[in-house]
């Protein structure tokens, strides 16, 4: 019988692979038939599109899901996978499937079909025992689209609400002191008149219009970094955090061609985990906002460690910023391109949020040819 086993790998542990055991060489025909006929049940009852392509890239099975998705035939089998790849959105999928076989190590990415559905692409190695080789790959295909968008709507919905409150502060708070302005003026005016109602009247705008401050002023605490209301660190993997803000921002990623690179030389990072996603999410963003529209946009993404310090940076090949504005751009409200729709708020969020936590961000950038963003999140050694 030919069985396909996938392994748990750990970090001690050889790699993930699909087994091919030779083990029907000397079973009854009748017995080779049964299990023979289970494995093509397997194959049929799946709900997971999967496709079996061998060591000369073609392709052997594959599940009737893969056949719906892809719009694979049975004219397909035994066809190349060169063949029968445009239906992928996926340019580099022969690449990766000849990387898993030369190196026997599993392959994971996100990629999206031409009906605009994303899926987490595993390849496997396809091992064959007896031989001591790799001779194939198997290629499942998990539909995370929902989550996607659920993640992309929360990270908007997210955007919008803390710059509607910064917002909604920065506007009303100036009304308010007006109004308190014109009740110590009502009452130094006409501070011999003793009328009851006329007093009572004033001192019950005031409570309003104190009142109206307190409740801005509650409002606004559970988002602003300065409040006393404690935001706990946590012991966070920055690799996840950036998995979960790139699906977030899949549609531009993949829309604009951004070119995204990590180098995480340290994964961990001490800090709340909803500010450490916006952080990560306001950067990124704002390095795919800001990219020239004349040239491919590349996003390098890094940790390293320095005394005290895990620092994150993101470098983009953008528009670039004058030196003039390094400072002014952690200002609130402060926008220098007036042409690229904005709030102002996203950098001096990110930078109280820091700044709260006695960390800090610092930019390095020139005009015409990018910018990077260097965080220095505090370490514990």
């Amino acid at each position: 019988m030919r069985e396909y086993h996938p392994e748990k790998k750990t970090k001690d542990e050889p790699p993930v692979r699909c087994v091919l055991e030779s083990t029907t060489e000397n079973l009854p025909a009748r017995e080779f038939d049964v299990l023979n006929g289970d494995l093509e049940n397997y194959f049929a009852s799946t709900i997971i599109p999967q496709l079996f392509v061998d060591g000369n890239l073609i392709l052997r099975k594959f599940t009737p899901p893969a056949m719906k998705q892809f719009t694979l035939t049975h004219d397909d089998i035994n066809k190349n996978i060169q063949d029968i790849t445009d239906n992928i959105r996926y340019p580099t999928l022969i690449e990766n499937i000849r990387e898993v076989i030369a190196t026997d190590q599993i392959l994971e990415k996100e990629v999206q079909t031409t009906d605009k559905r994303w899926f987490q692409m595993n390849i496997l190695p396809y091992y064959v025992r007896k031989e001591n080789r790799t001779n194939g790959v198997i290629i499942t295909f998990v539909d995370i689209t929902k989550r996607i968008a659920i993640l992309n709507e929360l990270e908007q919905l997210n955007a919008e609400h803390d710059t509607l409150v910064y917002t909604l502060s920065h506007d009303i708070r100036q009304p308010l002191s007006t109004v308190n302005l014109i009740a110590d003026g009502l009452m130094e005016a006409f501070n011999n008149n003793h009328t009851n109602q006329f007093t009572s009247l004033v001192d019950m705008l005031k409570r309003a219009s104190k009142n109206m401050t307190t409740l801005l002023e509650d409002f606004t605490n559970h988002i602003d970094p300065k409040s006393k209301i404690p935001h706990e660190d946590e012991r966070l993997n920055i690799e996840d955090i950036f998995h979960d803000v790139r699906l977030a921002l899949r549609n531009d990623i993949h829309n604009y061609g951004i070119d995204i690179e990590t180098q995480f030389n340290t994964s961990e990072i001490i800090f709340p985990r909803k500010n450490l996603r916006s952080i990560v999410f306001n950067l990124l963003s704002n390095a795919i906002k800001y990219r020239k529209a004349d040239e491919p946009s590349k996003i390098l993404i890094t940790t390293t460690k320095q005394p005290g310090y895990v620092v994150l940076s993101i470098m983009d090949n953008g528009l670039g910023i004058d030196k003039k504005h390094h400072k002014t751009i952690f200002d609130k409200f402060s926008r220098i391109n007036h042409h690229i729709e904005g709030t102002g708020i996203g950098l001096y969020i990110i930078n109280r949020m820091l700044t709260d936590k006695g960390c800090k961000i610092e930019v390095e950038s020139v005009p015409g040819e990018g910018s990077t963003f260097n965080v220095y999140f505090k370490s514990e050694n």
